[in-house]
């Protein structure tokens, strides 16, 4: 009997060996995702992106229906307000899908390289337009081809 027991044991002892060994090697192992790069500029992002959603909960909260007033001047300039704020709105729009982009890229990994050349954006670039996806280079090149065809 005691030489059962005891294979039990030293059976038990070597299934224990090895999750004891890999709870030290989950331990030890770098993180799957590389350290964010441009921190700085994420938070930014992120606040900006807070920002909008929240103009937006504000705007839906106070929609207003078009009013009907006697007098065609006021009609008109109450169209023309509301032609202007669904303008702003379809901005902000466009620019948090670009945000979430651009957050996306940043998650991925292949934040600030560029779409058109595959070089490294500069950081100045990145600050001063974190969503952009192309140089300077390639977006002078794009904008004068734009020109070329109007």
């Amino acid at each position: 009997m005691k030489a059962g027991s005891s294979a039990k044991r030293s059976a038990s002892a070597k299934s224990a060996t090895p999750s004891s060994a890999r709870k030290v090697a989950s331990r030890t192992r770098t993180p799957a995702t590389p350290p964010a790069k441009y921190p700085d500029i994420r938070r930014a992002l992120e606040r900006q992106r807070a920002n909008l959603l929240g103009e937006v909960g504000e705007v839906l909260s106070q929609h207003q229906d078009q009013e009907m007033f006697p007098d065609v001047s006021d009609q008109a300039s109450a169209e023309v307000d509301q032609n202007f704020s669904m303008r702003i709105r379809e901005r902000e729009q466009k620019l948090l899908k670009k945000i979430d982009e651009t957050l996306d890229r940043m998650k991925a990994g292949t934040y600030g390289v560029c779409d058109g050349c595959g070089e490294d954006i500069p950081y100045k670039r990145l600050k001063a337009r974190p969503v952009t996806t192309l140089c300077i280079a390639c977006k002078t090149a794009q904008e004068e081809a734009e020109q070329a065809r109007r």
